[in-house]
């Protein structure tokens, strides 16, 4: 087991629906010499939608990746619905969690990523079933059932027995999305999930985004889209070299940017 950290970190309470779903306090991470991201803070609400904004290079998905566990943090701290991400605290310490805890510490983060990352030799319906299955043990058919729902849910109840590669790119991220949905996450995390996608495609999948906004699910997303960040986010944050730029609602980012790189991210956007 790898040596506990004596850094004085504040506890919190689990579940408490008084506190914030998602909870980063000066997150700091470095690849080798490159400082990646320098110390975010950021609350997202239960319910809430946070877009996360910014240039390539700037830490947009090495946050979402810290949230879920996959980069650890060289200092700070992570939160998700009261649960500390990655360590656990014992006598003002924190032991880092074993890969199996990590591993049952992710069914609180759905992650969806560009590149939809399906299983190839599995149909969608035996997609999203997988994780429910193989990962919590729910019997075949209740895991079926919640499957075919999902499907439902996301425009595609008509191909349950489709491969990927017989799917179309939209499909494959609503597939994508109906898997992360099947673990019953607190939260959900995108990570560019329509940059992949030509425009057809890419409505596809945002209205599958937006109908998740509607039902109140707590999502932090990662988008190049103004458009979808206008219309989806309660809280927009703009990251430049790993750092929090500006944030606030989207009114007032896109209305009345206070910083010159702000300003210019969403000129260039807008070409």
């Amino acid at each position: 087991m790898s040596d506990p950290i004596d850094i004085g970190l504040s506890s919190q309470p689990a579940g408490s629906s008084a506190e914030p779903m998602v909870r980063i306090h000066g997150l700091e991470l470095s690849f080798g010499t490159l400082d990646v991201l320098k110390g975010i803070d950021l609350d997202v609400k239960r319910g809430e939608v946070c877009c996360i904004l910014g240039p390539s290079g700037s830490g947009k998905s090495t946050l979402l990746r810290c949230i879920n566990a996959l980069e650890i943090p060289k200092a700070g701290e992570i939160f998700v619905d009261g649960q500390r991400v990655g360590f656990r605290e014992r006598d003002g310490m924190l032991y880092p969690l074993t890969e199996r805890e990590i591993c049952r510490q992710r069914e609180q983060t759905g992650m969806v990523f560009q590149r939809f990352n399906l299983f190839r030799h599995l149909t969608a319906l035996q997609n999203v079933m997988s994780g429910p299955i193989h990962v919590r043990g729910t019997k075949k058919r209740e895991a079926e059932a919640a499957a075919r729902h999902l499907l439902e849910q996301v425009g595609l109840g008509h191909r349950p027995n489709h491969y990927p590669s017989m799917l179309s790119g939209g499909e494959q991220q609503r597939v994508a999305i109906a898997r992360a949905l099947a673990m019953e996450p607190s939260v959900m995390l995108f990570d560019e999930p329509t940059s992949a996608l030509d425009p057809e495609l890419e409505q596809e999948v945002i209205r599958v985004i937006k109908a998740l906004a509607e039902e109140g699910r707590t999502m932090l997303l990662v988008t190049h889209d103004m458009r979808l960040a206008a219309d989806v986010a309660d809280h927009v944050m703009f990251l430049h070299e790993g750092r929090v730029e500006e944030e606030g609602p989207p009114q007032t980012l896109f209305g009345q940017p206070k910083t010159e790189r702000l300003r210019g991210f969403l000129s260039t956007a807008a070409a």
